[in-house]
Order: structure tokens, then sequence, then C-alpha cells
């Protein structure tokens, strides 16, 4: 669920629209509100098609089977029309078409500003705007030429790895600022966590190196685990230089 949830459970792509939120916000505070917001509402929405998929069609065989012949788009239309009938089902229809373009839209948005921020390109002229913006749609028309399901595996994975790179930042960030050691640990347990998920995810999948399990899960473990010693001691050595300075 962590990897197949890849904008509702432990979100990276969230992280992708901060150089356009940054814009938005009056006080650094409601960032708070407004990612924390989407990401447990993206949640609810993503645990409430799940339920419903499986509910629908009895199981989840049977909601795989659906899937295999009706597809994603064909899946939601028949839940969507047989629970809440036309008007609603078009409702729930427009609602589910809409969460993916308001993300392309945001995210061509965030991946221009953050271009624009690194090599500082103004982007109050309306041809430095096109400069950036027209290459960037003409990569996303690329990736439409390919299989959306294995578009969708890589950044899914590329999502949660980049969520696991931002919390251990985070935490090495805590670590060293925070009052309090254990702050650090709000960030370092769910970075732990998501190592271990993305290092064994792509060793397992079709589209990475096809491992066994009982090869995979080892090796996932031992590198989430050698990330958590990695931070701990980088962690610690910091507290301790700390310590000694204002000894």
């Amino acid at each position: 669920m962590f990897v197949t949830v890849a904008c509702g459970a432990v979100s990276g792509f969230h992280a992708t629209q901060s150089p356009m939120m940054a814009r938005c916000l009056k006080r650094e505070k409601d960032g708070r509100k407004v990612f924390y917001g989407a990401m447990i509402a993206e949640s609810v929405i993503a645990l409430i098609w799940a339920a419903a998929g499986v509910a629908f069609y009895g199981a989840t065989g049977g909601l795989q089977q659906a899937l295999a012949e009706l597809g994603q788009s064909g899946v939601v239309y028949d839940i969507s029309v047989s629970l809440l009938g036309v008007f609603g089902g078009a409702l729930a229809i427009i609602g589910v078409v809409v969460c993916p373009v308001s993300s392309g839209d945001t995210a061509f948005r965030s991946a221009r500003l953050t271009i624009a921020d690194w090599f500082h390109i103004d982007q109050t002229n309306l041809l430095k705007r096109l400069a950036i913006t027209l290459p960037l749609l003409g990569v996303g028309a690329l990736l439409t030429q390919l299989d959306f399901d294995i578009v969708w595996r890589y950044f899914s994975w590329s999502n949660q790895t980049l969520a696991m790179i931002t919390l251990w930042a985070a935490a090495m960030y805590l670590a060293r600022h925070a009052e309090k050691w254990w702050y650090s640990a709000l960030c370092a347990v769910p970075a732990a966590f998501m190592s271990g998920v993305s290092c064994t995810y792509i060793l397992m999948a079709e589209e990475g190196f096809r491992l066994s399990m009982n090869v995979a899960y080892p090796i996932g473990a031992l590198f989430a685990l050698a990330c958590t010693v990695l931070y701990v001691f980088s962690a610690g050595g910091k507290k301790n230089r700390q310590l000694r300075a204002g000894q």
C-alpha cells in the first residue's frame, strides 16, 4: 500500500509542490495544514477506492480480474455508475479525472519554478517561461507514448524513494537543530521503514532486478539497518561536538 498509493501514504510527490506553495503561503506554519491536510485527504480517498474495489468485486482476486479486463478507467466507471447512479457516477468520475489533471498541472509548474530557481532564470518574462515550459511539455508528451502501467510503477518507486531521502534529510536537520533529540525520531522511523520498502520493491519488481523474495527482503532490511546506523552515528557525532563546544 505504501508503494501503490504513491500520493497518499508517504508521498515524495507532495515535496515537488514546495517551490510553488512557498510563493502562496502567507506564513510558514501554514505549510503543516496544507501538506499534512493534502496527504491525509488523499490517503482517505485512496483507502475509499481500495475498499470500494475489493467490496464491489468480492475480493482482491475479483478486482485484479476486473482491472485486467476493463482497465483502470473501466473499473472506475463500473463502480461509480453502479453504486451512485448516472449523475452521482458522473460526479465521481469527474473527481477522479480532476485529481491527476490538477496534479500534472502543478507538477509541471513546480518543475518550471525549480529549474528557474536553480539556474536563476527570471520568470516575469513570458518568453523565458516558455523556454522552460515547452521542453518540459515535450518530455511529458514522450512519456504519454509509453505504457502507463510501467511509467506509474517507476513513478511510484521514485516517489517513495524521494520521500525516503527527504525524511532522512529532515531527520538529520532535526538531530542537529531541534531542542530535543527525539524530535528527529519522528522522521527517522518512517525514513527507515521507507528505506526498506523502496529497496525491497526495486529488487523484486518486474521493472527492477526481479530477485526472489528470499533475497530481496533480507537485502531491504539490511539497507534500512545500514541507513539507520549511519544516521545514528552522524547525528550522535554532531551532538557530541555541540556538547564539547558548549563546555
